[in-house]
């Protein structure tokens, strides 16, 4: 061992101590309060980060678990529209954090403490919970969203924020420039630091050097906490404003602030083919695509990483089951996830996830399918590239997925072809917490 050695591993000591001081001086506030509306009936009911995901999980599930395992444990989720589901979700599912020794998950629905008036933005329901964040003292404020899938270490985010002294630092993402129209678009000096910002632009900056691609806003920010009360407080008094961090608070302090970048490839999770995962599953084709990429042999999200888990509401099921095994009567499921409580009777999956306690039976065809929880596919039914949402009944003999035209009578439709299944397209009694 060389006579550095011992210098190396108690610097290696101060790094790990200095990041868990960072992410213990931090309070995260993960905006859940969303419509969800391009998601359109499956909506209806939950707010879109309640929405399952994943065969097992909620999408809120991926950013509350970056907090955990980076080490963020007092978290705020303000909660406004359609918010009974993940409010049961939260209380069941995240209480393992202990309060006695200051790690928390606080529900923050719209109180009107501060104005008669519900969360009208981003920066408004910041702003609204001030004493909330002001009464945890914290030093750092990480501002998240709560309906993106994607695996992320915090800490490294504060420590390239803490190091570079920025008042603020936004995290981007390289995405195509044909894309880019739908995100914010950062513009950049050579130091990383933010020079220009446009919410959704017409014609978006490519990045330098490269005409091909834009750096969008991830709509994941970290705030020295006294710079970021100072600016909702503006912000609320300017009549002008829509109160969104996207389209008022981060355009304002750009030109005005040290506000850097962080790129998320330097920070993200498990990037088995060398390209940082993130995933807004707002419309029915991307939340599908989203799924089903997941029962690929080797999916860009790693959901069986041990060292990075994602945390949820573990419901105590049995193990799936596959039954029968004859020429004409087999229970199987190929190339699919297949979560506990189900049960394939004598019936085929293919290309599909199943989530839990999803029954299908003699002779049914389930292809390239994501049937969310409690389903019950019926004998012979054949669905085909479908969404089935939670608590549908499909009766004996019913086909969907297979001719849209058809289906677009009792069932949406997308511009991709997908089927959306639902209970009250079936005309079955309403559950209303999904």
């Amino acid at each position: 061992m060389g006579p550095d050695a011992p210098s190396r591993a108690s610097q290696s000591e101060i790094g790990r101590r200095q990041l868990g001081h960072l992410a213990r001086s931090t309070y995260a506030i993960v905006l859940a309060g969303g419509r969800g509306s391009r998601l359109k009936e499956l909506t209806e009911w939950r707010c879109k980060p309640a929405v399952p995901f994943g065969g097992k999980y909620r999408i809120i599930d991926f950013t509350l678990s970056n907090c955990v395992n980076s080490g963020v444990r007092r978290i705020g989720v303000a909660t406004q529209y359609k918010s009974q589901s993940l409010i049961q979700h939260l209380q069941r599912g995240w209480s393992f954090l202990d309060g006695r020794i200051g790690e928390h998950v606080d529900i923050l629905p719209a109180q009107q403490q501060v104005a008669e008036s519900w969360y009208s933005g981003t920066a408004d329901a910041v702003f609204q919970n001030l004493n909330v964040l002001r009464r945890d003292g914290c030093r750092y404020v990480l501002v998240l969203s709560g309906d993106h899938v994607y695996k992320m270490d915090y800490g490294r985010l504060l420590e390239e924020h803490a190091a570079r002294d920025a008042d603020a630092t936004v995290v981007c993402v390289e995405v195509p420039l044909a894309d880019a129209r739908n995100f914010g678009v950062l513009s950049v000096d050579e130091s990383g630091r933010i020079v220009g910002f446009e919410e959704k632009p017409a014609a978006p900056r490519p990045m330098p050097g490269n005409p091909d691609r834009a750096l969008a806003s991830m709509g994941v920010y970290v705030f020295n906490a006294p710079f970021l009360y100072e600016q909702v407080m503006r912000d609320a008094d300017d009549p002008r404003s829509s109160h969104d961090f996207g389209k008022d608070v981060i355009p304002h302090i750009v030109r005005r602030y040290r506000v850097h970048t962080h790129r998320f490839a330097e920070s993200c999770v498990d990037m088995p083919r060398g390209e940082p995962y993130w995933r807004d599953v707002g419309t029915l084709d991307a939340y599908w695509e989203a799924n089903m990429e997941l029962a690929k042999v080797t999916p860009d999200l790693n959901l069986y990483d041990r060292d990075w888990p994602v945390w949820t509401y573990q419901e105590q099921l049995p193990p799936a089951k596959f039954v029968f095994d004859s020429e004409s009567r087999r229970g199987m499921a190929v190339d699919s996830i297949v979560s506990g409580g189900c049960i394939v009777s004598g019936a085929t999956v293919r290309r599909s996830v199943l989530f839990s306690n999803v029954r299908v039976l003699d002779g049914a065809l389930v292809e390239d399918c994501v049937v969310l929880p409690d389903v019950v596919v019926g004998p012979g039914v054949r669905v085909r590239r479908a969404i089935v949402d939670r608590h549908c009944r499909l009766d004996a003999g019913m086909e969907a997925g297979a001719t849209p035209e058809e289906d677009s009578k009792r069932f949406r439709v997308t511009e991709k072809g997908l089927t959306l299944v639902t209970p009250e397209m079936l005309g079955q009694p309403v559950h209303q917490l999904r």
